[in-house]
């Protein structure tokens, strides 16, 4: 890998460190704050947190490109409410697990929706990663509970954030895009928190606020990964946040995680990480192609 690679694949583990890190701190919070106040309060807090940056970068958030980070906002909304809540009331391995379908669905709505080509390949992965989610979730054999369900739902609306995301980074500063998601989705959370609202008990604080922290470092440094590889380079260190939060669960929360559980999670990975890596080539051999001869 070159340099410029390296760097991308340090802030995915930064993020993936980050992230495992906020999920803990989400299942030791709500047990006291609804999931609903908490992505309120991870809003909020994780926009006090990048203010100085946009303070001493004035052109970062620029009006110009309200609409389109308002397109990614709004699934980032519904996918931070649906995360949230699965971790509240999800064994943790089985919500990311799900979480990790998202780049599956993405796809999918690629071919469905934008008329993206797609060959046996694709759609072998395509197969296998959705078998992968069929083995965690096991329908019938274990019960649909919310929990669960909002990790399904949450892992559908990450797959239009991700898209976006890769869209935006591609000519947009990575801070901004992060500012743009943590401002805009801060109203929208505060509307729906109020439908739950108690005030957190004074225990509680330190943990909202290190929530906010956590979540602001994980979008910067991931949106960072993005803008500095391609996907294929950076996705596969995602499973840095498989492992930490598998034994994050295991160890502070006593679940039990299953090989069926586990085997589910790989195949599902797997599946995501060929996704990309094809994604990767496909793009290249287009590129050579239209690259014309030079004359002898």
């Amino acid at each position: 890998m070159n340099s410029v690679t390296n760097r991308g694949v340090f802030w995915m583990i930064l993020s993936c460190t980050a992230f495992a890190s906020m999920w803990v701190l989400i299942r030791y919070a709500s047990r006291e704050v609804h999931a609903f106040q908490i992505v309120f309060f991870r809003c909020a807090i994780g926009t006090l947190v990048l203010l100085p940056m946009m303070l001493r970068n004035p052109g970062l958030i620029r009006l110009s490109r309200l609409t389109a980070n308002l397109r990614r906002a709004a699934s980032g909304f519904i996918a931070t409410m649906g995360t949230f809540y699965a971790v509240a009331h999800a064994p943790l391995a089985t919500a990311l697990s799900i979480n990790y379908t998202a780049p599956l669905f993405a796809t999918a709505g690629a071919v469905l929706f934008l008329g993206e080509k797609i060959h046996f390949r694709r759609v072998a992965a395509l197969a296998a990663g959705f078998a992968g989610m069929l083995i965690v979730v096991r329908p019938g054999a274990l019960p649909l509970t919310p929990g669960v369900l909002a990790a399904v739902i949450s892992a559908v609306s990450t797959a239009f954030s991700i898209v976006a995301i890769r869209q935006l980074v591609a000519t947009d500063d990575s801070r901004a895009v992060a500012s743009w998601t943590f401002i805009l989705m801060t109203p929208p959370s505060f509307i729906a928190a109020l439908f739950v609202w108690r005030w957190p008990p004074a225990d509680v604080w330190p943990l909202l606020v290190a929530i906010g922290c956590a979540a602001a470092v994980g979008q910067l440094a991931m949106n960072k990964a993005f803008s500095l590889a391609e996907a294929s380079a950076v996705l596969p260190y995602d499973f840095v946040r498989f492992g930490l939060v598998t034994l994050a669960g295991i160890a502070l929360f006593g679940e039990r995680v299953d090989q069926m559980t586990i085997l589910g999670g790989v195949v599902i990975f797997g599946a995501t990480v060929y996704l990309a890596v094809r994604e990767r080539q496909v793009a290249r051999a287009l590129l050579a192609a239209s690259v014309p001869e030079r004359p002898d």
